[in-house]
């Protein structure tokens, strides 16, 4: 009899820890961004958007204005930029902040959008500089100045990851 349950209680119990595990994940990676919005210059892509962290920003062309459609799931590998509920986003040098916005987020929070369309970060872009989710699956692209989605692609065999040099609007890659 306790075999038998250890069999069915372990299943449920691995399942718990993965998903309270992605949800912290999710959680930690966007509470450490806050709402600030940046600006860096890569040699690649032109000025693109980054959060105050220096980590790329991203679009998801499946979401409309005002709309993510990006659900939990899609939200571990990449997160949303978040703000509290009654926080306003800050718009740092070059970002225009009449393009600046917000649309419910999860968890009671706030998810900054950028010419009315959700902004995100990638999972995989694990410092300043790095845009490891330019065109991910066609579908995922860095924002420049104008709220605009920036497709000009590097070689899809070297993804651009380079450090940046801070400037007073964020940073800048080579």
């Amino acid at each position: 009899m306790h075999g038998r349950m250890i069999r069915w209680v372990l299943p449920f119990a691995l399942i718990a820890v993965t998903v309270t595990g992605a949800a912290m994940a999710t959680s930690g990676a966007t509470k450490a961004r806050g709402g600030t919005v940046k600006t860096a210059k890569s040699t690649a892509y032109g000025v693109v958007l980054v959060g105050a962290n220096g980590h790329t920003l991203y679009r998801y062309t499946p979401d409309r204005k005002g709309v993510s459609v990006c659900d939990s799931s899609c939200r571990t590998i990449w997160p949303p930029l978040l703000v509290k509920a009654t926080a306003k986003p800050t718009a740092a040098a070059g970002v225009k902040a009449a393009l600046l916005g917000t649309i419910k987020g999860p968890r009671g929070m706030r998810q900054v959008t950028y010419a009315g369309f959700p902004l995100y970060f990638f999972a995989n872009d694990k410092r300043a500089g790095q845009m490891n989710g330019q065109g991910y699956g066609g579908i995922w692209f860095v924002v420049n100045t104008n709220g605009a989605l920036v497709k000009k692609t590097a070689s899809a065999a070297t993804p651009t990851t380079t450090s940046p040099t801070t400037t007073s609007s964020g940073g800048s890659w080579g």
